[in-house]
């Protein structure tokens, strides 16, 4: 009896291999036909489920920001059942860091979505800000939290503060991938950066 084909676990398979993909040679150099050789596929196949290049490279990113929101919770479980506002803002900048291989894989090949959706009219037109935005906004409502509580400055802008944190992160993130400085050091600012907007936790 043939075996039944898994069609969600396929196109996982696809998305997965287009990922490593871009980050071994750039988003830029991937096809269809590199894409089937990191799945160990035929290009048909891969095209069974996606009919273009396009519509496997939006699925992809639909892919990183989906990951990217499952580590932000997993790292927010860690901190316990009640989290303070400071466990789950530092959870969401940590996250920003690369740490292990798949986060690599993501900030680096986000970051190629992020300039080739500049010049890609295809790219361009998607919600691609719609992820970061609902971060910008998560954090503003964290800090607010936090200055409810206590634990950090009424006087605190918190929408200015969370632009600041989210570009720090990202910051910190991109010379981690260039090289300018380890994964520890990037995350030793951070820790100093909250250690300074959160002195009493």
């Amino acid at each position: 009896m043939p075996k039944l084909v898994d069609h969600e676990e396929r196109r996982a398979q696809i998305i997965d291999a287009l990922l490593r993909a871009a980050a071994d040679t750039g988003l830029h150099a991937v096809t269809m036909r590199s894409v089937a050789i990191e799945a160990g596929i035929s290009v048909r196949l891969v095209q069974y489920y996606f009919d273009t290049k396009e519509q496997l490279l939006l699925a992809a990113l639909n892919r990183l920001t989906a990951r990217m929101g499952e580590r932000v919770r997993d790292r927010v479980r860690t901190a316990g059942s009640s989290p303070a506002p400071r466990d789950i803002v530092q959870a969401v900048l940590l996250e920003a860091v690369p740490t292990d291989e798949e986060s690599r894989i993501f900030h680096l090949v986000y970051t190629e979505y992020a300039v080739l959706s500049v010049t890609d009219p295809v790219l361009g037109g998607q919600p691609f800000l719609a992820a970061p935005n609902e971060m910008e906004g998560f954090l503003v409502s964290q800090l607010a939290a936090a200055q409810q509580a206590g634990d950090t400055d009424l006087r605190m802008d918190a929408r200015q503060e969370a632009v600041v944190l989210l570009a720090v992160s990202a910051g910190l993130g991109l010379s981690v991938l260039l090289g300018q400085r380890t994964a520890d050091d990037a995350t030793a600012v951070l820790h100093y950066h909250l250690g300074r907007l959160f002195p009493g936790s």
